[in-house]
């Protein structure tokens, strides 16, 4: 049976999802969004989804589940759907500009 990582959305991000208009197909993640919550064995995700509704943690709108193969899966209103993570770009650092002497003004 395989094992699913679960991924909990944070507060403030939740609030903008659950009132952002439903885009279909794969959504883009921010890691800073998410807090790790354990592994779930399960045949699917709506096997997880099933077995967590009536624990203390269920499943909620914009939460993510990882398949052990890297796969994820964001739970929307309307079932699970796929995801990625968004991996930010490297910062490159822009060249130091030369000194240039301070020009002295006459008056």
């Amino acid at each position: 049976m395989p094992m699913y990582r679960v991924y909990r959305m944070k507060d403030a991000p939740r609030q903008q999802f659950r009132w952002a208009p439903h885009v279909a197909g794969a959504a883009s993640v921010k890691a800073r969004d998410y807090e790790p919550d354990g592994e779930v064995q399960a045949d699917s995700e709506y096997h997880v989804w099933s077995s967590l509704r009536a624990s203390e943690r269920p499943l909620a709108v914009g939460d993510l589940l990882e398949t052990e193969g890297g796969a994820l899966r964001i739970c929307k209103y309307v079932g699970f759907e796929s995801a990625s993570w968004i991996v930010p770009e490297a910062k490159s650092e822009r060249p130091a500009l030369p000194e240039q002497p301070a020009e002295t003004m006459q008056i």
